[in-house]
C-alpha cells in the first residue's frame, strides 16, 4: 500500500544510548500540515517464556521507574539491532533468570505501540530448561523471580496483575499455540 503520509522535515529532539526522539514536520493523509514525534529505540524488546514440561512458565517482578508501580513480566530486555537476537535473548534469560534452555523459538513479533515508537520485539518460548546462576544488571538488584502455572499467568493478565504488552502478548500467544 502507499505510503499517505509526506514527509516535510525531520528535527532531532533528544537522543541517549537507548533511544532518539524526532520531530516530524509532515501533511497527514487528510492533506493538512502537522507534526508527528517519533521515539526510535537502539535495541529490540525481547521477551523470553521458559517453560517446563508441567506448563509452568516464570516471572519476574521488579519496579518500574517509568510506571512508579511493581510489574511482573516475563524475562525480558533490550538487544542491540546489529546484534543476533536469539543470543540476546539466550542472555537476557541467564542474566534474569539464571536459566539456560537447549531449545529456544521465536513465537511473536510485535511492534510495541506503533503510533509513537518504532520499536519491534520478539518473544522466544524456551525449553529443556537447566538452571545456573543468575547475575541481574545493577538496574535489575531487586528482581524476584517466580515460577507459577501457566493457567496462573493468564489469570494474572485477567486481573490486571500483568499489564506489560509484551508479556501479555507473549502469554497470550502462548496459550493459543498450547491450545489452552
Amino acid at each position: 500500500m502507499k505510503n499517505p503520509w509526506t514527509t516535510l522535515s525531520t528535527k532531532d529532539i533528544y537522543e541517549n544510548p537507548w533511544i532518539k526522539i524526532q520531530e516530524h514536520r509532515v501533511i497527514n493523509p487528510g492533506g493538512d500540515e502537522s507534526i508527528y514525534g517519533k521515539v526510535s529505540f537502539k535495541n529490540y524488546a525481547l521477551g523470553i517464556i521458559p517453560i517446563d514440561r508441567e506448563n509452568n512458565i516464570w516471572l519476574v517482578g521488579q519496579y518500574r521507574y517509568t510506571l512508579n508501580e511493581y510489574s511482573w513480566e516475563i524475562p525480558m530486555g533490550g538487544g542491540p539491532v546489529r546484534k543476533e537476537i536469539l543470543k540476546e535473548a539466550q542472555r537476557e534469560l541467564l542474566e534474569e533468570t539464571g536459566l539456560e534452555a537447549a531449545k529456544f523459538t521465536q513465537i511473536l513479533k510485535i511492534h510495541t505501540s506503533n503510533s509513537v515508537t518504532d520499536e519491534v520485539g520478539f518473544v522466544f518460548l524456551a525449553e529443556n530448561l537447566i538452571q545456573k546462576k543468575a547475575d541481574p544488571e545493577q538496574s535489575e538488584k531487586d528482581l524476584i523471580v517466580k515460577k507459577v502455572k501457566l493457567a496462573d499467568a493468564l489469570a494474572m493478565i485477567e486481573n490486571a496483575e500483568i499489564t506489560d504488552s509484551l508479556t501479555v502478548a507473549g502469554l497470550l500467544m502462548l496459550a493459543r499455540i498450547k491450545d489452552l
